[in-house]
């Protein structure tokens, strides 16, 4: 049996910390994944950036809100489920991401959880594991589940390199060329011919 692992923001949703940052003008907050290869110092740094602006969890939750997955991206998770199983595998937050997965039609999710104090400031993340996507894709693969793997950015190498299967969806320049040997697709027919293919 062949288990799909997709990345959340940049393959089926936009990216919520550069959303927050275009609504409140914090644009030192659209630094991501694809620009910082080491997630716990990604997460420092906004904390210390939402520290010193005062901002809420509720105020992140309400961009949150308005926010729609990439134009397909509920068809093709709705198609892909129809003959695979599907887990997304993500750095995002439980917190955040309730909307969004509602809006994909609830596919399956492991990610992590936010400290937030009284006051709805968010004082720390509760990683559910460190290296989480690759750990999940090696559990997959010791339960004699073949894993097909797609994401777009830094924190989704370990995840890819450890599939049986993996392709780079619409990466940056950076990763293109630091790993060239990495199948690339770019947009959602080329995902799913490519899974496909593992089939075959």
């Amino acid at each position: 049996m062949q288990v799909v692992c997709l990345d959340l923001e940049g393959v089926l949703v936009p990216e919520i910390w550069i959303a927050f940052a275009e609504e409140t003008g914090v644009h030192e907050l659209k630094r991501t994944t694809r620009d910082e290869p080491d997630y716990e110092v990604l997460m420092q740094y906004r904390l210390d950036i939402l520290d010193k602006n005062g901002f809420t969890l509720t105020e992140i939750q309400e961009v949150i809100g308005t926010l729609n997955p990439f134009p397909g991206a509920f068809e093709f998770v709705e198609t892909i489920r129809e003959d695979y199983e599907l887990i997304i595998l993500s750095d995002t937050f439980k917190e955040f991401a309730g909307p969004l997965m509602k809006k994909l039609g609830y596919p399956t999710l492991f990610c992590h959880e936010l400290v937030v104090d009284e006051n709805d400031k968010i004082k720390a993340i509760q990683l559910r594991l460190a290296d989480h996507k690759r750990k999940s894709v090696q559990y997959l693969q010791k339960l004699n589940f073949e894993v097909i793997a797609s994401g777009d950015s830094y924190n989704d190498i370990g995840m890819l390199k450890t599939a049986d299967y993996c392709t780079l969806f619409n990466p940056p320049s950076s990763l293109v060329s630091e790993y060239p040997d990495m199948p690339i697709v770019s947009d959602y027919q080329q995902l799913h011919s490519f899974i496909q293919k593992t089939a075959s």
